[in-house]
């Protein structure tokens, strides 16, 4: 087991929640294991943005955006399927999440915005 930490964005994302939908939420990341985080397959993905790994889990309603450093696993963004920012990282370009992920820095600058 991973412990599990939020940013201050994924918080403000979590925090609109109430307590039974965050609980709802949180499971599939606070559940994950060594084995899946190794050979991940859907709802999990892996990707590269820079040096760092991170990884993408489609959680119900939430994709949340973390990377993993030991025993911790650090939720950066949770963006909720029917979102703006959900719907530019689907639907902008023709390519698939990890692509547009790893080829286009001005979608992590504009997230990193919303946690300042």
């Amino acid at each position: 087991m991973y412990q599990v930490t939020f940013s201050e964005q994924a918080m403000r994302e979590l925090n609109r929640l109430d307590q039974l939908a965050q609980l709802a939420a949180i499971d599939p990341i606070s559940s994950l294991l060594p084995e899946q985080l190794a050979n991940p397959r859907e709802p999990l993905g892996r990707f590269h943005r820079g040096k760092k790994v991170f990884y993408r889990l489609r959680a119900g309603d939430f994709r949340f955006y973390f990377a993993v450093q030991d025993d911790t696993i650090h939720v950066d963004y949770i963006l909720h399927k029917n979102s703006l920012e959900d719907f530019l990282l689907r639907n902008k370009l023709p390519v698939s999440e990890q692509q547009l992920v790893e080829q286009h820095s001005k979608f992590w600058k504009y997230l990193e915005s919303l946690t300042k």
